[in-house]
């Protein structure tokens, strides 16, 4: 790797999300954020929901993002790796998405080393233990014969009851809890349970719209990536150092 050559990590970006004030806006300042990483990105992980909604028919994708999508296929064109994480929001990625812009596609957690450091990587709808009744709803969503039916549904009906349906989660209607305790956190307790069989240098995470990159164990560092809705966040790592920064449309 190129003495500046950084590994670069975001999730939770919401393209599309139907809470934005200004959802071109949105997606121009997260464009604006890859063409700023493109000078000294070598790998690029792409840690769930960087899309609100997506859904792929057999000859039928989202409009918009075009832009985003652009900027994805130069860097892969580029021979950048670029690591999709399926989130919750965006889940129903098939063939079109990988195809198109190069992406390698993950729908589970992913461990691997990085620059001599071994990370667990995973969007962390998952892996958070308290979220027992989630975990069947997305079973219910995973299902390859529901999934079928809703492909049956006209892209207007289905793309209609998708955004309805993401209007209606916790985040959209503003009510993140105020009260926040890295050690309560379900991924928290995951990954601490996890260390107990298997060593790990970084837990990162999306998924909670939180931002942390606390100490866990006795040499790990737990990371919760944040979000594109408050914080406009990312991770970088350059090989000794993980940070967690904002990214301000100022310093261009």
């Amino acid at each position: 790797m190129p003495e500046k050559s950084k590994i670069y990590f975001v999730s939770d970006v919401h393209l599309g999300a139907l809470m934005l004030k200004n959802k071109r806006e949105h997606e121009i300042r997260f464009a604006n954020w890859l063409d700023f990483i493109s000078n000294d990105v070598s790998e690029l992980y792409l840690l769930g929901d960087i899309f609100d909604f997506w859904y792929e028919y057999k000859n039928v994708v989202p409009k918009g993002f075009t832009r985003i999508l652009g900027k994805i296929a130069n860097l892969t064109d580029r021979g950048i790796a670029v690591h999709f994480f399926t989130g919750n929001h965006d889940a129903w990625v098939y063939d079109y998405l990988p195809f198109e812009t190069g992406v390698i596609l993950h729908r589970h957690e992913y461990i691997t080393d990085i620059l001599g450091k071994k990370f667990f990587l995973a969007h962390g709808d998952e892996h958070d233990v308290s979220y027992k009744g989630y975990h069947l709803v997305k079973k219910i969503f995973l299902n390859k014969t529901l999934q079928w039916f809703y492909s049956c549904l006209h892209p207007n009906f289905a793309f209609h009851l998708a955004y309805k349906w993401s209007k209606s989660s916790r985040l959209a209607r503003n009510e993140i809890e105020e009260e926040f305790k890295i050690k309560n956190e379900g991924m928290y307790k995951f990954a601490e349970c996890y260390l107990s069989k298997d060593c790990i240098d970084y837990f990162i995470f999306g998924h909670r719209h939180r931002m942390a990159n606390e100490k866990i164990g006795s040499s790990s560092n737990f990371v919760l990536l944040g979000d594109w809705i408050k914080y406009n966040s990312y991770g970088v790592f350059d090989g000794n150092n993980f940070e967690l920064k904002i990214f301000s449309e100022s310093i261009l």
